[in-house]
């Protein structure tokens, strides 16, 4: 299923605000970096009515500090690293074109159960046409899934909303359907970076695409959005990434 210039219009605008507007062209697309919004952080059970309070922790005296032997220098601090510090966004292409095209995969019973069973869910919820069926999917705090490359506020499901074409997220719904049902790649395996992506031309080169997986990607864009996406190199339309723990890390659009 192609969809017209008019999904370009779904990508994202510069800057997002509580009120919905339609999404900036392909070829407008911010560069910025991603701020995922922060999230409230639940009150303590000890806090509900009628709950029993529990205990303060215990109190630890810290051990005094020991001397630095003389002749040896005092350790270094050294922070820990953050998750993917310093390893970009993986949201974002990062096409090496030199680099060994990923195999590509189309046989679902492949996949880890856990990633299959939240493709399975996103597309069942697809399926029902009720964009409210997302929601739990999506999640929320740390682990909310990203849906813009660019920080966004307010509700999610309102924000895919305002994503689509009509007012009830269903051309969304309808886009994020059909790019789970293209071949997939498995990228950085066995690192802690690795991800199951949706469609796999996040991965490859525009120019490397052979006459067959051409009309692949023509399912998903049209000829237009193809000549668009050229001048980046690679295919900047909607994406989907699974951690092979089964969370939905991103569906985002855009470079």
């Amino acid at each position: 299923m192609a969809f017209g210039v008019g999904l370009l219009a779904l990508t994202l605008p510069p800057v997002w605000v509580t009120t919905v507007r339609p999404a900036a062209a392909l070829s407008e697309i911010k560069h910025d970096d991603v701020q995922q919004p922060a999230k409230p952080q639940a009150a303590p059970d000890n806090a509900k009515p009628g709950a029993v309070p529990l205990p303060d922790p215990i109190q630890r005296i810290p051990p005094a500090n020991k001397p630095t032997p003389p002749g040896q220098d005092e350790p270094e601090q050294v922070e820990p690293a953050k998750p993917n510090e310093g390893g970009g966004n993986l949201a974002r292409p990062q096409v090496d074109p030199a680099a060994p095209l990923p195999p590509v995969e189309y046989d679902l019973s492949k996949l880890p159960e856990p990633v299959r069973r939240m493709r399975d869910l996103i597309v069942e919820a697809c399926k029902s046409g009720d964009i409210e069926k997302l929601r739990p999917l999506i999640g929320s705090g740390d682990t909310i899934t990203q849906l813009s490359l660019t920080d966004i506020e307010g509700d999610p499901v309102t924000f895919l909303k305002g994503l689509s074409g009509d007012t009830e997220g269903q051309e969304i719904l309808a886009i994020l359907q059909e790019v789970l049902d293209a071949g997939y790649v498995r990228l950085d395996p066995g690192t802690p970076q690795e991800l199951y992506v949706w469609p796999y031309f996040f991965a490859y080169p525009l120019a490397k695409l052979d006459a067959r997986q051409r009309v692949e990607l023509f399912k998903i864009v049209t000829a237009g959005d193809y000549e668009d996406m050229k001048q980046f190199g690679t295919y900047i339309f909607y994406r989907v990434g699974i951690t092979p723990q089964g969370r939905w890390t991103f569906f985002v659009a855009g470079d």
